[in-house]
């Protein structure tokens, strides 16, 4: 006998009105409606009913919406297949309809309770809804469920350049959990996910990602060393297939590119882009003393990068936590 999931499934192949479009936009960066007043800022107060308005390029929503129908229809011809079921919620992700890829995990969880990649895609949601909390429990779950079983990589949703995943199961377990802890200033934990992502992160690209985090996370903790010898295994000569602000940041630290530099470029290679360096220059310069220089970055960051990077997330974490500067 089948095991059936409820019937909203069918429902969420019709598409979400609250994701507006702007067909002016050429790439499948995603953007967010200026606020009148304040900051999109939605850790320091904001709903996250505001992420409905994330607008997205019009021939990408097409194409995910067309990928979507495909897999709400598989999942429908087999309710009881995990895979159909993380692909659904994947791709309602991709359409920015984030709380109700959480709501269709959640339903396969109580017919998968076992299945750790349930657990991991909807603690990264979680974390796209700014639920830490409800996150790092997701996550914690996951890396005990997947920590007898061997690693497997994890295909692209939206295939790199190369159509060559980077990532693993373990990998990105690791490093959802640990950006849970350090968007929630738990650097100690963050650490400890940190080292066991670097443990398994078999690509530079990988390695480059959780290295970023790893170092700020050391930084934070006055672990001088610990940050520099993150920093040992990586340089100019790595084969970066997608993290490249990741690990261009990590040049900044290193001494080797110049940040106003990356910074500048940044500000007009997208939304994406800018919140990633944004906040990777702003932490820097808060790290260095400057808060003023830092917040003003974050700032810009709210009002222009992508809300559904960790970036942005991550700059609404910092906000939060910083004094309101004098204007």
């Amino acid at each position: 006998m089948k095991r059936m999931l409820p019937a909203i499934l069918i429902l969420m192949v019709i598409p979400a009105t609250g994701c507006r479009q702007d067909s002016s936009q050429k790439s499948p960066a995603l953007s967010v409606e200026p606020e009148v007043e304040g900051l999109p800022a939605w850790l320091t107060g904001r709903p996250a009913e505001a992420l409905d308005r994330i607008l997205l390029p019009e021939a990408f929503r097409r194409e995910q919406e067309r990928l979507l129908a495909e897999a709400m229809a598989q999942l429908e011809a087999q309710p009881d297949d995990v895979e159909a079921l993380i692909w659904a919620g994947r791709r309602l992700g991709y359409l920015a309809r984030y709380r109700e890829a959480v709501d269709l995990y959640s339903q396969g969880i109580e017919i998968f309770p076992d299945e750790p990649r349930l657990y991991r895609h909807r603690g990264h949601r979680l974390l796209t809804l700014r639920q830490l909390d409800r996150a790092a429990d997701d996550l914690e779950i996951a890396a005990r469920l997947m920590i007898q079983l061997p690693d497997e990589v994890e295909p692209d949703g939206l295939p790199n350049e190369r159509g060559i995943p980077t990532s693993t199961l373990q990998s990105n377990v690791w490093y959802h959990l640990g950006l849970a802890y350090y968007l929630q200033g738990n650097y100690p934990s963050a650490w400890k996910a940190y080292r066991q992502g670097i443990r398994v992160s078999g690509n530079p690209d990988m390695l480059s990602a959780m290295a970023y985090w790893a170092y700020l996370n050391f930084m934070r903790l006055g672990s001088y060393d610990e940050a520099a010898d993150v920093l040992l295994a990586i340089d100019t000569k790595m084969d970066i297939i997608e993290n490249h602000d990741y690990h261009r940041l990590l040049m900044v630290f290193k001494g080797k590119q110049d940040a106003e530099e990356l910074w500048m470029e940044a500000r007009t290679s997208g939304s994406l882009s800018l919140a990633t360096v944004g906040y990777g220059i702003g932490t820097w310069r808060l790290l260095e003393g400057d808060q003023e220089a830092a917040m003003l970055i974050y700032t810009e960051v709210l009002e222009k990068g992508q809300p559904s990077s960790f970036g942005f997330i991550a700059a609404e974490a910092e906000m939060a936590r910083l004094p309101t500067l004098p204007r």
